[in-house]
């Protein structure tokens, strides 16, 4: 079984518009066309059995609408996360819509959504996602469509996890994205879920290396962030790494099995 943690798709007429852009502000280029149909294409090439599908409401209004298209493609092979704006002063209610739907969390990303992980607003939704046990997947680090700012860094995702200790928290990109230096330093070795994507391409072999090795082995998830890595690609560079006996399989899916 194998199971990426974090991937991207949207409905094909959005695709077909968001991905040129967003590759222009990144500039970088999509590996798929982002649609269901293209992300399912490249699982099958990769060997994938099931995707996490991480959407984000850029804007409160949109929270409906993509609560609508993940109810509609959720499958055996494609998990869901649904998303909440902050600034909806229904965002707390939204989140148990959510859990009473059966989606395993919810996806959110500081820079599209202009918050900070460490902000008081942000509270209310620490409280009840800790309530409901659902997954709380957010961007972490940096992020290539932006200014270098710090409202998602190590070390806030470290006060995070020990002033919720009940929140499910996934932090993504191997806990923050071109700050693995201080991911290294700050939250190697503590008991916080990461998933890898869209990190082994820019970290050092023997710093990943150790730093997988050195992390709980149950607290560790697979992941590409798909379109923007090659799925298959991102899996060959996992097993090419001298990884601890069975750990290997650990990340690729078994510890995500027994999490969603």
């Amino acid at each position: 079984m194998i199971i990426d943690f974090h991937t991207h798709a949207f409905p094909d007429a959005v695709a077909e518009k968001a991905i040129p852009a967003l590759e222009e502000i990144g500039k970088i280029k999509a590996h798929t066309r982002a649609t269901v149909s293209s992300l399912l294409a490249s699982m099958d090439e990769a060997g994938i059995d099931r995707s996490v599908i991480c959407s984000i409401a850029t804007r409160p209004e949109q929270f409906q609408t993509i609560l609508d298209w993940s109810q509609e493609i959720r499958s055996d092979r494609l998990i869901p996360l649904p998303s909440v704006h902050p600034a909806d002063p229904d965002c707390v209610e939204q989140i148990h819509t959510i859990h009473a739907l059966g989606f395993a969390g919810i996806k959110m990303h500081p820079y599209y959504q202009n918050f900070s992980l460490d902000e008081e607003r942000m509270q209310p939704l620490y409280e009840t996602l800790s309530e409901t046990g659902l997954l709380f997947v957010p961007h972490c680090g940096y992020d290539i469509g932006f200014p270098n700012t710090r409202c998602a860094d190590p070390a806030k995702v470290l006060e995070l996890q020990q002033t919720f200790p009940d929140l499910r928290l996934v932090a993504t990109h191997f806990g923050g994205w071109k700050l693995w230096d201080e991911v290294e330093e700050l939250l190697i070795g503590k008991e916080i879920f990461m998933e890898i994507s869209f990190a082994l391409q820019y970290l050092p072999v023997e710093q990943v290396t150790r730093m997988l090795n050195n992390h709980p082995p149950e607290y560790l998830f697979f992941g590409s962030d798909s379109p923007w890595a090659n799925q298959t690609h991102c899996i060959r560079q996992l097993e090419n790494l001298q990884l601890k006996e069975n750990l290997t399989a650990r990340i690729l899916g078994g510890n995500a099995l027994e999490r969603l």
